[in-house]
């Protein structure tokens, strides 16, 4: 990659979110401006909003089955099931921004079934395999790989819907009335359903205790909080639903084991198992018997036999309830307008893709083609099914699954729920109310409606991922404020709740005004505008001479030790010796290691050559702190003598280093060559003192007492 387009996308920050479901994982990922960046470039107006992140469809990609899959080999969930995701990131992330862009799992109803143990095993692998096999940011698994309870998915889906519409960013143009501009979420999967909303100002006060404090920051580091409620019915999933309404049946019927079942919500001549398979004749039978659905085509009576399932009669502990019991603040329609996805969207619309393209939904009007598709006969619809009547993705599964998911979505949101039935009566423009223009309207002047399904919002899916990473991409942000509380949500009290879960793993970062996204500890150091590239150099420089330094072998160690060590061993009160530009500074800067300490002596105290005169083998020498080296063992070519000072010269030591034999100091006698010796004496008075008395007696020589070395008289 070049340096411009590094430029460029040095600018972006990205995020990774894997949507681990019941029935497969699928990958989102999602990108936005650095903050520092997004304020140089926005408006008065971007300023008070939130981060804007962008995503495309070829970032997002499915694999089948689930990770609950995995519970009885848990080791496989990487390399069998992620790595194919992972892959597809690689190709998406830009080179160099890997370390930068953090990585969630978040795991949903699939993942709540299984035993704790299987479950904790299945994430512990995800997160090892992820930092095995990935360099995507992951600092603390626990809160990136996890599995997430019901309220919370709703409630990242209704940051998602409300970010989308424009509810938080512009609510003057989102006033629905009575100081209230969000728009309410619901979400259906196949195991469970959620509900996310924010309660008029009575409501939010009667039930304060029920809410979620949300906070978030805008681009501007200002704080944008938000009270919602949020919950969700488990077993009210369109599968879980239709498990029991199979149950109901046979319940009904007097038998478990009853031949055969009169289904009102399938197409007349349709007979299925109770699995969901298109029954064949010559089925194997279970007890002697052939146990299958046989359909009716009688929607009126589909929604009848629906509608227990909902189980508003359970006992209500905390007025007012909805579903089986479950406590929800009272909904004021005429400001709480809910957008649906997933199931809301596809059963209200896909089946009717081709022939009622893009239209709204209203009670009236959907009722009428629910009916009309379900009392036709199997083999009309399975000859419509062949022409693409009700588009491309309608199949025969989908169609035999409908007339079920159609009676179940209309008893939930309106016997349920309580949404108004609009469109009840039929208007005449009720077959004209596209999806665009609501979704126009929305932007514009808010929802009018109670209730609109939805899929995509310029383009973008409305997931809770989306809401996840907003809310990330938000507490990136820095504070405005010295005291800026973070970003995340929990209990509804003041500052941080005991139970608050913050936006991802920087909660310091969050709170400290001072610190931006490259000062965080996944910045680069060695990235161009990282404020820590010097000091990490600089580290990288000690590392480099530490690794050399090991490398230099023993010898060459110690005659570094030796040199850095000199300064350490003067004599008490003798000056500091003058050094050369990097002498005894830098460990491997040496100007002549021939002559080394011996000649800077002869420079600094003395005129005239030196050569080694006698030293007494007996003098066991001293081992400097630095060395290792004994006697009885291969030295490393030098050793410290002791003299014995007959004069009472303090200490009395020089120091000698054979470089050329690596006999330490079995060496005597026979003088050698100035390039294979380095001597030095521990007193730089003495040696001056020396030359000085020989300069006196005018060549005269004398030999020091107690020394190895004797002055030779130039010719």
């Amino acid at each position: 990659m070049s340096g411009d387009v590094y430029k460029r996308s040095s600018h972006w920050r990205y995020g990774i979110i894997f949507d681990a479901g019941s029935s497969g994982t699928r990958l989102h990922i999602y990108r936005w401006l650095d903050s520092d960046e997004a304020r140089k470039e926005a408006g008065v107006k971007e300023l008070k909003s939130l981060p804007v992140l962008e995503t495309k469809s070829k970032w997002t990609e499915k694999i089948h089955p689930g990770i609950s899959t995995f519970g009885e080999k848990p080791d496989r969930v990487g390399p069998d099931h992620l790595e194919s995701l992972y892959e597809k990131a690689r190709k998406v992330i830009p080179i160099g921004l890997e370390e930068d862009t953090p990585v969630f799992l978040l795991a949903t109803a699939g993942m709540r079934l299984l035993p704790e143990d299987q479950r904790h095993e299945i994430l512990q692998q995800i997160c090892s395999y992820t930092r095995s096999n990935s360099k995507f940011q992951l600092p603390d698994c626990d809160v990136h790989i996890r599995v997430i309870p019901g309220e919370v998915e709703g409630l990242y889906g209704w940051v998602a819907a409300n970010y989308l519409l424009g509810g938080f960013d512009a609510p003057k143009d989102h006033a629905h009335g009575k100081d209230h501009h969000t728009y309410g979420f619901l979400d259906m999967g196949g195991a469970s359903a959620q509900i996310a909303f924010a309660p008029n100002a009575t409501e939010a006060e009667r039930h304060a205790d029920d809410l979620k404090l949300l906070r978030m920051r805008t681009v501007d580091g200002a704080v944008a909080e938000h009270r919602i409620f949020t919950t969700t019915w488990l077993g009210f999933g369109v599968n879980e639903a239709r498990k029991r309404y199979i149950e109901a049946l046979q319940k009904a019927s007097g038998s478990i084991n009853t031949d055969v079942l009169q289904d009102p919500c399938l197409p007349v001549g349709l007979s299925i198992t109770t699995k969901g398979d298109v029954f064949l004749p010559g089925s194997k039978t279970v007890n002697g018997q052939t146990p299958h659905l046989n359909g009716t085509g009688q929607f009126d009576k589909c929604l009848v036999k629906t509608l227990p399932l909902l189980e508003k009669d359970h006992i209500c502990e905390d007025n007012p309830c909805l579903l089986n019991g479950v406590h929800v603040p009272a909904i004021d329609f005429d400001v709480n307008h809910f957008v649906g996805v997933s199931e809301y969207w596809h059963t209200t619309h896909e089946i009717f893709e081709e022939s009622h393209k893009d239209k709204a939904y209203d009670f009236n009007t959907y009722q009428q083609r629910v009916s009309e598709f379900c009392s036709q006969d199997w083999d009309v619809i399975r000859k419509g099914i062949d022409k693409h009547e009700w588009g491309k993705k309608v199949d025969e599964q989908t169609a035999i699954e409908v007339c079920f998911k159609a009676s179940w979505l209309i008893n939930i949101l309106h016997e349920g729920i309580g949404i108004p039935r609009v469109g009840l009566e039929a208007s005449p423009d009720s077959m004209h109310n596209g999806t665009k223009k609501v979704l126009d309207s929305a932007k514009d002047k808010g929802f009018t409606a109670s209730f609109q399904a939805v899929n995509k919002i310029d383009n973008t899916e409305v997931s809770w991922t989306l809401g996840k990473m907003v809310l990330y991409a938000s507490s990136q942000v820095p504070p405005s404020t010295d005291n800026a509380l973070p970003v995340g949500f929990g209990s509804n009290v003041p500052g941080i709740p005991a139970d608050f879960q913050y936006a991802g793993s920087a909660a310091k970062l969050q709170t400290d005004n001072s610190t931006s996204m490259k000062d965080h500890w996944h910045s680069n150091p060695f990235r161009a505008s990282s404020p820590r590239r010097i000091p990490g150099f600089i580290l990288f420089l000690v590392i480099l001479s530490i690794a050399v330094y090991l490398l230099c072998g023993r010898s060459r160690r110690q005659r570094i030790l030796s040199r850095f060590g000199s300064p350490l061993r003067r004599s008490p009160g003798s000056p500091p010796r003058k050094r050369g530009l990097f002498g005894a500074k830098v460990p491997f800067w040496r100007s002549n290691t021939s002559l080394g300490n011996y000649e800077r002596v002869l420079e600094e105290g003395a005129t005239d050559d030196f050569e080694l005169g006698s030293v007494d083998d007996s003098d066991e020498p001293e081992t400097s702190d630095s060395s290792s080296a004994s006697h009885g063992s291969k030295t490393s070519g030098w050793a410290t003598p002791r003299s014995r000072s007959n004069n009472g010269l303090a200490d009395g030591r020089e120091r000698f280093e054979n470089l050329g034999s690596g006999q330490g100091l079995g060496i005597t006698g026979n003088p050698m060559d100035r390039s294979g010796l380095v001597g030095r004496t521990e007193s730089r008075e003495r040696i001056a003192g020396m030359a000085e008395g020989r300069k006196s007696r005018k060549g005269s020589p004398t030999r020091p007492k107690g020394l190895g070395l004797r002055p030779v008289v130039e010719d």
